[in-house]
């Protein structure tokens, strides 16, 4: 069986980096406050939707107990239609795409995750069959290690896209579900928070996932992807992951000068074999998957990819634009680090920069800004 978590929930095919879309700061940090626009707000329309949905939710078996719990200080959330109607249909190169998933930091970061967590991660993957380093790399893609979890309450956030309608079937099921969940007695309201789109937990699990493939990996009697322990989360995605045909004992993939695959025109090769398909289940994109196995790989201990990337269309390589970057920073034009990846931040910083100069404020890079820009 072979079951998309993603593909009907945020036309992200390539949310272009799940979690790692660390420019777009659309995710809040868990445990963090968050902005006025998703607070609840009144909303009349609102109210009314979910008296009408109550009388639903009660006649697929969500008790009244449970409902009243589960709406008790959560409302219509205006950043959630928002963030989802000003979602931008826009692909990455694999190349700058790899630059935030397999960043340096990341990588580290996943070591040192790797570390602190081996005895789970192996018994995981003894139980599974699913290698731990690739669990983790996708702990690592999807909420970076547990920091990114999200704290937007899960309730407000499906039952506002519900209620919004553009979407609204497959967010009521999401809705009811999410309900189930808290009628079993695996959270709590309060503590049920995920993204703004209702993806939970340390590996981003929608309610329908969570319900086909989410276990108790601790035995305490809840399948618990909420709390700082990954336990249940890592082996959530694992069981995922064997579920829908993982084999066990082979690799994702490789680099390979002979392989058939090659994302971006001029950049490396790939061949990889039938699990590869297996982490396209968890998000559709073959960025996303060699995201996944190369992190994975470097957690592993393995070193960078071998082969280079062609210049891109402004025909700057990766190390220009981070000469870029570091550049305009020390002018005073901060552009948010310099990791090669021209994003919103650097955009702004290259167009206050122009503007500064009397120059037409396009917000593009360029090789002539580069030598400008000086050494």
């Amino acid at each position: 069986m072979s079951l998309s978590r993603r593909t009907a929930l945020l036309g992200l095919a390539a949310f272009g980096l799940t979690a790692c879309a660390t420019t777009t700061q659309t995710r809040t940090t868990s445990g963090g406050g968050l902005p006025p626009d998703l607070r609840p707000t009144p909303n009349a329309a609102y109210d009314a939707w979910v008296a009408s949905f109550r009388t639903r939710a009660a006649s697929q078996g969500i008790s009244a107990t449970t409902l009243n719990a589960a709406f008790r200080g959560t409302g219509y959330l205006p950043g959630v239609v928002r963030r989802d109607r000003n979602q931008t249909e826009f692909t990455r190169t694999l190349e700058d795409y790899l630059s935030i998933a397999a960043s340096d930091e990341r990588v580290s970061k996943g070591r040192a995750a790797f570390a602190r967590h081996r005895s789970t991660l192996n018994a995981v993957e003894a139980r599974y069959g699913v290698p731990a380093n690739i669990v983790c790399a996708i702990w690592g893609l999807e909420s970076y290690y547990g920091e990114r979890r999200g704290n937007v309450p899960v309730i407000s956030a499906t039952s506002t896209l519900a209620f919004d309608g553009r979407r609204g079937a497959f967010f009521e099921k999401q809705l009811i579900e999410a309900l189930r969940i808290l009628q079993s007695g695996d959270v709590t309201p309060a503590n049920m928070t995920g993204s703004w789109a209702g993806a939970m937990g340390h590996t981003q699990f929608i309610p329908t996932s969570y319900q086909a493939f989410a276990v108790d990996f601790t035995g305490d009697g809840r399948r618990d992807i909420w709390s700082d322990d990954p336990s249940d989360s890592l082996a959530s995605t694992a069981a995922y992951l064997s579920r829908n045909g993982w084999r066990s004992g082979q690799s994702w993939g490789r680099e390979a000068e002979d392989g058939a695959l090659q994302p971006q025109p001029g950049g490396p090769r790939f061949a990889v074999t039938r699990n590869f398909r297996v982490i396209k289940t968890y998000n559709n994109s073959d960025s996303y998957a060699i995201g996944v196995g190369h992190l994975a790989d470097r957690i592993a201990g393995g070193g960078p990819l071998r082969g280079s990337f062609p210049p891109d269309r402004f025909g700057l390589t990766k190390d220009d634009r981070i000469a870029l970057q570091r550049r305009l920073t020390a002018r005073g034009f901060d552009t948010g680090g310099a990791d090669g990846v021209i994003g919103n931040n650097t955009r702004t910083a290259i167009t206050a920069y122009q503007t500064s100069e009397g120059l037409s404020p396009t917000g593009d890079p360029s090789l002539e800004l580069l030598r400008r820009l000086g050494g």
